[in-house]
């Protein structure tokens, strides 16, 4: 085996997860000739095509996706085997691969990081923040920080922080639709809805004394963007659900209200994310440490 096989694999990955050549260059620091010229060298040596070109994208053929399904696995094969053998008892140090959404990613994780830089001096932490989530066994991240649980089984979760979700809407609103005082009230209101979570379609979920209730709102507003709609809350446009780690200020201020309080929304708790290894690596525990460290201060 080549002694750079595992740039190799690094690169043919990218190439895949990217679907471009020329995205793929980018982010490896090289031409895109010299890119293209990688690729081609790797499918003479294997006697086989690896992707099928066109003037815009690449896809992978059959041997691509065999290949690209092997060199996940042993990449990954690798950092396990580097962490079993530096993360005991070391001093955290190497590279972090850090995945979080937008938002929350560029507000509060990111200032999160920068602090965490400054303790673990030889960490060097990439954070990526994107809109959706990632998979964290083929894109190669360490770790991905998210609200809510996510329906994969290869991966290992630690929640650190609770965050309940509550109804609200302004003191301008109220004063003039009036307080809703059941949810069957909540039919004449006007709703804002955040189509990224479960009431996509206008249905609210709640629970009170342990039974379940389904109300079909409506509003005139929506948007799959949590800023927007907190801010047409705010500007006092209908009745919302928003966490309380996004309405504590506005509640302590007072331009916003919780809404009948008595009737609980599923909570959408903050979590990392981790693929299921034997071996977590010393930069991973501290930074997941880290993190929990710094959320319950601020909830506290």
């Amino acid at each position: 085996m080549k002694s750079d096989i595992a740039s190799e694999l690094e690169f043919f990955v990218r190439v895949a997860r990217l679907g471009s050549l020329s995205a793929a260059a980018r982010e490896l620091d090289l031409t895109p000739p010299a890119a293209t010229k990688r690729l081609a060298l790797m499918e003479r040596r294997l006697g086989v095509r690896l992707v099928n070109r066109t003037t815009r994208s690449i896809s992978l053929t059959s041997e691509g996706e065999t290949y690209l399904s092997h060199a996940v696995k042993i990449l990954a094969d690798l950092r396990d085997m580097e962490d079993a053998v530096s993360s005991s008892g070391a001093t955290p140090r190497g590279l972090l691969r850090v995945n979080a959404t937008l938002g929350f990613g560029r507000t509060t994780i990111a200032p999160l990081v920068s602090s965490f830089a400054k303790r673990y001096p030889d960490v060097e932490v990439l954070l990526e923040v994107t809109d959706r989530p990632v998979d964290l066994v083929e894109s190669g991240f360490d770790l991905a920080i998210r609200f809510g649980e996510l329906p994969d089984k290869r991966l290992s979760a630690r929640r650190i922080m609770t965050n309940r979700r509550f109804l609200c809407a302004s003191p301008r609103y109220l004063e003039r639709f009036g307080t809703p005082a059941t949810l069957a009230d909540l039919a004449r209101h006007r709703c804002i809805l955040h189509t990224q979570n479960d009431e996509a379609h206008g249905a609210w979920r709640f629970t009170r004394a342990r039974q379940t209730e389904v109300v079909k709102v409506q509003g005139a507003l929506s948007s799959n963007d949590g800023d927007i709609v907190l801010g047409w809350a705010l500007d006092g446009h209908g009745i919302l659900i928003r966490s309380e780690w996004d309405l504590a200020k506005y509640l302590e201020s007072g331009r916003l209200q919780v809404v009948l309080p008595d009737f609980l929304l599923p909570s959408v708790d903050l979590f990392v994310y981790y693929p299921q290894r034997r071996h977590q690596t010393a930069r991973a525990r501290a930074f997941i440490d880290f993190l929990a460290e710094r959320f319950q201060k601020s909830s506290g």
